[in-house]
């Protein structure tokens, strides 16, 4: 790739916010110590784009589908056919694939049902593996089979009709009364299914575990997302460009796959707050030896406003800054090769609301030879939108990066 620009896509889930009382009236990412994004938008493009197109539900499959150059309106049929190719499971003509959260449900009386906990207390990896694995051995076959991810994150596939099933994600209603979701999918043809794995969870040694030790059980599944695999060009098809994806996330790792990048898959990723930042940007300063374009996905913001705790959104901002952005910026810096370095977000999720927000996101863009003057601002969402320059789509988002 000797002679090709870089171009490396710095993406810190969920950073976006609204302003916050307690920080008198600073929003998390203005709030935070925040000096290499800032360096980037201070010195480079800043701008706004629309990363959720209108009438879709605000999501990171549908964000970073628009991230990575694509148009969610052509291609996208459902977040779980994403996760389904990360894990290497192919989906037949007439296979739906659903996430498989785990997650915690209380009865709480008179027919009430409360989603306690959207991931069982992010229940480990190898704590859902034995669980999922149960799951499979007693409910698997020929109609429906589990398939084990990463933490609460699991795969159900099942084959037939799920018409008239309407699904929600689990962690927009973190401490509502879900009874009526619930009856919805007692009442349809995986009602059997959602029953079973629920018996089968309550009473399993790994939660009883749990329960022992103070932490939340996995005593249900909750499937979502659902949908039948895309058609999609890939990257190099599209842009001519050759990518490299690294995240802890299986939706992000199957947007990869279907854009025929490759997955880089760090040890010691979690996907929270004790996920390994050097270790993803070794592996970033690895793939930019082969690759045109390499794409960062840290997902601990996003899951920290999901749990509304406003301190553990201000670490994950600023780990994201400190340990990503600082490192792979001095590392370009002193690098030889022309470079693009892009700071963006895929979504706003307010601690307010816990759940994703459709509003365009800032971005920031510093290219080693095109910044005559910069923007002169900092990183953040009032920011972004002072600038008055907004990307309808990220389609002209892929355009305009790789013009410069």
């Amino acid at each position: 790739m000797k002679g090709r620009k870089k171009t490396v896509i710095l993406v810190g889930d969920g950073m976006g916010d609204l302003p916050i009382a307690a920080l008198g009236g600073r929003t998390p990412l203005e709030a935070a110590k925040t000096p290499a994004m800032d360096y980037v938008s201070i010195h480079g493009e800043l701008s706004l784009l629309q990363t959720i197109p209108e009438g879709f539900s605000p999501g990171s499959d549908v964000a970073n589908l628009s991230l990575l150059g694509y148009r969610p309106q052509d291609i996208y049929t459902g977040r779980a056919p994403l996760e389904a190719a990360s894990m290497g499971v192919e989906l037949g003509a007439d296979e739906i694939a659903f996430r498989c959260n785990l997650v915690t449900l209380q009865d709480t009386g008179d027919s009430c049902k409360v989603m306690v906990d959207y991931s069982a207390g992010h229940i480990t990896s190898d704590e859902a593996r034995i669980l999922i694995e149960e799951l499979h051995r007693q409910l698997g076959g020929s109609a429906v089979n589990f398939h084990p991810g990463v933490s609460y994150r699991h795969l159900c596939v099942h084959q037939g009709d799920v018409s008239g099933l309407v699904t929600v994600p689990p962690h927009d209603h973190t401490g509502d009364d879900i009874a009526v979701y619930w009856q919805a999918y007692l009442n349809s043809s995986l009602g059997k299914v959602v029953a079973e794995a629920s018996r089968i969870l309550v009473s399993h040694p790994v939660n009883e575990r749990r329960i022992a030790a103070g932490k939340n059980p996995a005593n249900a599944i909750w499937l979502w997302g659902e949908g039948r695999a895309p058609v999609m060009a890939t990257l190099q098809e599209r842009y001519g460009i050759s990518g490299s994806l690294i995240s802890a996330v299986d939706l992000l790792k199957g947007i990869g796959v279907y854009a025929g990048m490759r997955i880089i898959n760090v040890p010691g990723a979690t996907g929270y707050l004790d996920t390994n930042y050097q270790g993803k940007v070794d592996a970033a300063f690895e793939a930019l030896k082969d690759t045109d374009l390499v794409f960062v996905h840290v997902e601990a913001p996003d899951e920290a406003a999901h749990q509304g705790e406003m301190d553990s959104k201000l670490q994950a901002i600023e780990d994201f800054d400190r340990k990503i952005v600082q490192p792979v910026l001095d590392g370009l810096m002193a690098g030889k090769d022309e470079f693009r370095l892009i700071v963006a977000m895929d979504h706003f999720t307010p601690l307010a609301t816990r759940t994703h927000d459709s509003r365009p996101v800032p971005v920031a863009l510093f290219d080693s030879l095109h910044n005559p003057a910069g923007s002169g601002l900092t990183y953040s969402e009032k920011n972004g939108a002072q600038t008055g320059l907004i990307i309808a789509n990220g389609q002209l988002f892929f355009e305009r990066i790789l013009s410069v």
